[in-house]
């Protein structure tokens, strides 16, 4: 379990796990897709038949922030057009593509799924199973839901496909006010950082004894946004949940669709970047995600790190010594890469 826990949840799910084992692996299987990209559109919707069909209408269109505003310095790094273009995606015709009904219920993904992400994953959004789940948001409307619908894909613009270097996996999301904000594990401002986050800072300072946590005594210290723009996807298998209902929205359809999220990321960066990147799975939740993936044990494109969970529950049983962060760099290095700098603080210098 990754956040859940650390929101006064005695729930731990992580049942008897595995000391660190490490594994290097890689995909072989790839994906085409067909289209091309556009600004991403707000449209009035109506009901229609609940097979997809393609809009013959002329429908005025209004555009919407692609993005949440902090993240949008994040992105000036990748040019979109030439992106979507390289990979035959054409976001504008795909968006017409849709009925009414459809772009009603995709509204969140058509504007805040970063289009390195929608490229490959739109696909995806139109399968029963999503569709399925959108429609049970929509019922949920009515109560309170985190993260923020804005914030529901944050880790998709704060780690564009592209420049992602090492994934961390969790589960649920925070479910409790100023905390969720679509990176697992991190928390917003002014929340301090939970129990599983402080032992996170712990396996840190256990690799580079320069580390130094975020003060938090006046609150805050757990947001992890910019371990994000440094290539750190920390993707929760489910990513959304009902206010102080832990796992309330498991089984919806979010672990079927952020499974396909990893297999787009090994898939990309192994067949189009010829390179790979870490895999940290820590407890037996991720690590059974991770084995849903087989091909990552045949190859040593990619690293996969698995340990127990920084839970207070299992902390002390080896997370503490797995040396994640370290290894994580030293293979990053290994394959011409730049190291992860694990630092939060302006002033922190955490490399000799």
């Amino acid at each position: 379990m990754s956040n859940t826990v650390d929101s006064k949840r005695v729930s731990e799910t992580q049942h008897p796990e595995r000391n660190v084992v490490v594994k290097r692996t890689k995909i072989t299987d790839f994906f085409s897709v067909k289209k091309k990209p556009a600004p991403p559109k707000d449209v009035s919707s109506t009901e229609s038949k609940q097979t997809i069909k393609t809009v013959t209408t002329t429908t005025t269109l209004k555009l919407k922030p692609t993005q949440p505003a902090e993240t949008a310095q994040q992105c000036d790094s990748l040019d979109e057009d030439a992106f979507s273009t390289k990979y035959n995606f054409n976001k504008k015709k795909w968006i017409e593509s849709l009925s009414p009904k459809y772009l009603e219920l995709l509204d969140l993904e058509i504007n805040y799924l970063h289009i390195s992400w929608l490229t490959f994953l739109h696909k995806e959004l139109t399968k029963p199973y999503f569709l399925k789940l959108k429609r049970f948001l929509k019922a949920q409307a009515h109560k309170t839901v985190f993260p923020p619908k804005h914030q529901i894909y944050s880790w998709s613009h704060f780690t564009p496909l592209p420049q992602l270097k090492c994934l961390i996996l969790g589960q649920d999301p925070y479910h409790n006010f100023n905390q969720a904000h679509g990176l697992a594990f991190s928390v917003l401002e002014p929340t301090k950082p939970p129990p599983s986050l402080k032992n996170i800072y712990k396996g840190i300072q256990n690799d580079y004894p320069k580390f130094e946590p975020p003060n938090s005594s006046q609150g805050g210290g757990g947001n992890l946004t910019k371990w994000a723009k440094r290539g750190v996807l920390m993707l929760n298998t489910c990513l959304t949940v009902e206010a102080h209902k832990a796992n309330s929205h498991s089984k919806q359809g979010w672990e079927t669709f952020t499974q396909e999220v990893i297999n787009t990321a090994i898939n990309y960066h192994q067949n189009q970047e010829n390179s790979g990147f870490v895999v940290m799975a820590w407890g037996m939740p991720a690590q059974n995600t991770v084995g849903q993936f087989p091909n990552l044990q045949k190859t040593d494109n990619f690293l996969v790190l698995k340990t127990f969970h920084p839970s207070p529950f299992s902390a002390a049983k080896g997370f503490f010594t797995a040396q994640c962060f370290r290894k994580c760099n030293e293979w990053l290095e290994q394959q011409g890469k730049q190291r992860i700098d694990w630092a939060l603080l302006d002033s922190n210098q955490i490399f000799t």
